[in-house]
């Protein structure tokens, strides 16, 4: 039996799985958590990977890392860390990000030149805010690379930095037309010049650890979870985690000068256009903690309330938003009384998060013409109970809910078997067992949603 090792490097933990190469069976898991935060010694992430991995790596023929995508690491001649790497989620890189676009010529010059409208989540823009703010540390750069391509590296016998198309699509400086980065942009970002790692093919391997694994060249973590779940051209994903993602295959790059979906490529050589949200499944950590209770007991209640929650809804933009591009939002709850019950807030505090989601599902479809039958739901959020069975009345199709969870993990494992393989596709793997859930669309909520939103948008502009 050949054993492979896949690594998730998110926001919040390492997990590795060691899993059966030839059918994809989860032998042996590990989890660490990560520090919390928008900016992060990258050695934190080294640290947990290690600490994961010393008993699974000596185990397994082939490895690959699936990381959060965009995170900026900066390294100097000697390729230690110049700064605390910047995460997808920390927007101080706004202003940055249009400032970007008007150079670039628009936000239509930046979708065709791109794949993607520049937003703050991009590390293109984030090295363009160390140059405004921190010019010592830009003068200091010499290279720069993305957190998966940093984690494959120090998993050793790399002779240098590699990254792959996929988490290459998300830096802001990749054409995913021509599949190329464009090391002129990231001089231009950061005004001076700069290294960027090789881009390594879908199953290639880039190196060897010191037990002889073969290293296959990793990908995001978007990119990992629809390799994990085996994701076809026309199916559509929705991700509650961290972050919220709605993702779907597509073999033709996508050019969205709206900015609401971002054009990236895949880890098979197709393209995986998706619209991310900054609001995920913290929401739900939100409402726990706000009403005192465990995740547990917040579904309870939201599925003892009413759908619609009584007129209460919530706009959960806590920390700012990317899907729309808002990133002075705020979150807001309305139509509160003095008859509303705790099972209305949380009620609406799911309703909210879903519909959030569903605008996530309406921008995909806008720019890909994909028809929606049905979501594939996956993510931590979706394992509350009131998410599984309130997503369908929101989404207004039914919604498919895997068993397994850890897809990033499971598709860099699936990544590395390929690589160990040398065939020209990936491993059939089963996706295990599937739950159907559907229910009749909550089309009151939805309204009311849609109409708190824009009202937002509009106060925003006002206070900003």
């Amino acid at each position: 039996m050949s054993l492979v090792l896949g690594i998730d490097s998110s926001t919040q933990s390492t997990k590795a799985l060691l899993v059966d190469a030839s059918s994809g069976e989860i032998l042996d898991q590990r989890r660490a958590a990560h520090p919390t935060g928008t900016q992060v010694d990258p050695t934190a992430w080294l640290d947990a990977m290690q600490e994961m991995t010393a008993e699974l790596l000596p185990r397994a023929e082939a490895v690959a890392v699936g990381g959060q995508q965009h995170g900026m690491i900066a390294l100097d001649s000697s390729d230690q860390v110049v700064r605390n790497a910047m995460l997808w989620n920390d927007t101080s890189s706004a202003p940055q990000a249009l400032e970007l676009i008007d150079e670039l010529g628009g936000p239509e010059a930046s979708a065709e030149k791109l794949g993607s409208v520049l937003v703050a989540s991009f590390t293109g823009t984030k090295l363009r805010w160390m140059r405004d703010n921190e010019p010592d540390n830009a003068k200091r750069t010499a290279s720069v690379c993305l957190p998966h391509d940093y984690l494959t590296w120090h998993l050793g016998g790399c002779e240098q930095l590699t990254t792959d198309h996929g988490d290459a699509s998300g830096t802001g400086y990749y054409s995913t037309r021509d599949r190329v980065f464009l090391p002129e942009l990231a001089e231009q970002y950061l005004g001076s010049p700069l290294t960027l790692p090789r881009i390594a093919e879908p199953s290639e391997v880039v190196g060897t650890t010191a037990h002889g694994a073969k290293i296959a060249a990793g990908t995001g973590d978007n990119m990992a979870a629809a390799l994990g779940m085996n994701l076809q051209p026309g199916d559509v994903c929705v991700s509650i985690g961290t972050s919220g993602v709605a993702s779907a295959v597509s073999t033709k790059s996508v050019h969205d000068a709206s900015g609401g979906v971002t054009g990236f490529c895949d880890a098979t050589g197709n393209y995986l256009p998706l619209a991310c949200t900054l609001n995920g499944a913290k929401v739900l950590d939100f409402a726990a903690n706000m009403l005192g209770v465990n995740h547990q007991q917040l579904a309870e209640l939201a599925l003892a309330g009413t759908p619609g929650a009584n007129g209460v809804t919530l706009l959960p933009y806590l920390d700012g938003e990317r899907t729309p591009n808002r990133p002075n939002a705020k979150g807001q709850f309305y139509g509160i009384t003095t008859t509303t019950s705790r099972e209305d807030i949380a009620r609406a505090v799911v309703e909210g998060l879903l519909c959030s989601m569903r605008d996530a599902v309406e921008a995909l479809q806008r720019a890909t013409g994909v028809n929606t039958e049905h979501i594939l739901l996956i993510g931590g959020g979706a394992k509350s109970k009131a998410v599984r069975k309130i997503a369908p009345t929101i989404f207004g199709v039914p919604v498919v809910v895997p068993t397994s969870s850890e897809f990033v993990a499971l598709g860099a494992a699936r990544q590395a078997a390929w690589a160990l393989s040398g065939e020209p596709t990936p491993p059939e793997w089963q996706l295990g067992n599937l739950r159907t859930y559907e229910g009749q669309e909550s089309t009151d909520a939805v309204g009311r949603y849609k109409v708190l939103r824009d009202f937002a948008e509009g106060l925003e502009k006002q206070i900003h």
